[in-house]
């Protein structure tokens, strides 16, 4: 009923025409741009890894084998582990965790300040400023990172200038690389859902906390970010979900001894050539990442409906 009187409203707002071209627009996109190729990729998942021309033969039966590889590797034997596979997904899902917390705390301040502080052309010069650098292609601003923190860069000449280091840091090496330039990657999806947020906060509600004599931490502990948790949430969850699926920024900034778990999903299904396990993979880190959103959720207590607004 309830949704029989948003469609109505929805038709009478937009027109017949209008309303059809989007509903069938956004049915399209998610149907055949997200459904279907999840769905055949959870269904390759549990097939068994044979050549083109064997596909739909008795062959191509399902199978838990490419999960069971996950956990167990080729030996078959469920007393050892996949110990490789599983440190690099664990791994993975830990430094995603940090990038978003990383991102969270460096863009809260940001977001309050333009949302609360900044006013008229120097909110303006702050956006731009934030967007502008996004209209470069991502791998170029990868490779910008990686001369920036390479050997011979601008951050370690800078550094052996004022006498901090003697000679050059392998910021490579220790993956200080990936973890900024991945931060920076995605730091506009962790901006704006926190700034929309705040923005929107009644500025009286701050005002009289600071009448009554709050120091500025509680205010924002008591009130800016109870009011700001869907929009936090919001940010956190895409920031967390594109780090985990990253590829290019892992594969131009990470050490020689760094490994991402979507590196390995590129080279079972480009590589090796098992799409089966590839597809068991993606689905596995897609599934766990999920899980782990939703229980964030859940111990925030906050509702997928307050993320969607």
């Amino acid at each position: 009923m309830a949704l029989a009187c948003h469609l109505q409203k929805f038709f009478r707002r937009n027109g017949i025409a209008l309303s059809v071209f989007l509903l069938g627009a956004v049915g399209f996109w998610i149907l055949f741009m997200i459904v279907l190729p999840q769905l055949f990729m959870v269904d390759f998942s549990f097939r068994a890894n044979v050549p083109p021309p064997k596909w739909g033969t008795p062959e191509h039966h399902y199978t838990l084998e490419h999960y069971r590889y996950m956990v167990y590797g080729s030996a078959g034997s469920e007393s050892s582990f996949n110990v490789i596979d599983l440190q690099v997904f664990f791994k993975t899902i830990m430094a995603a965790v940090f990038v978003t917390i990383f991102d969270a705390a460096l863009c809260y301040p940001i977001a309050y300040y333009l949302a609360q502080v900044a006013h008229g052309g120097w909110a303006r010069l702050m956006v731009l400023s934030l967007i502008v650098p996004f209209w470069v292609n991502e791998i170029l601003r990868a490779f910008a990172f990686r001369i920036i923190f390479g050997a011979s860069g601008v951050l370690n000449k800078g550094l052996m200038a004022l006498g901090i280091i003697d000679e050059p840091y392998d910021f490579i090496r220790e993956n200080f690389a990936l973890y900024a330039g991945l931060g920076y990657a995605f730091i506009l999806l962790m901006v704006f859902p926190i700034y929309n947020a705040i923005e929107s906060l009644d500025k009286n509600q701050i005002e009289a906390a600071r009448d009554l004599g709050s120091p500025w931490w509680r205010i924002h502990w008591r009130v800016v970010i109870p009011f700001a948790k869907p929009g936090i949430t919001s940010g956190c969850t895409m920031v967390f979900m594109l780090t985990a699926g990253a590829l290019a920024a892992p594969q131009i900034l990470g050490g020689p001894s760094s490994l991402w778990f979507t590196q390995i999903i590129y080279q079972a299904f480009n590589q090796a050539g098992n799409w089966s396990r590839g597809s068991a993979y993606a689905i596995i880190l897609l599934a766990s990442c999920i899980a782990l959103v939703l229980l964030l959720m859940k111990a925030f207590k906050v509702r997928l409906g307050e993320i969607a607004r």
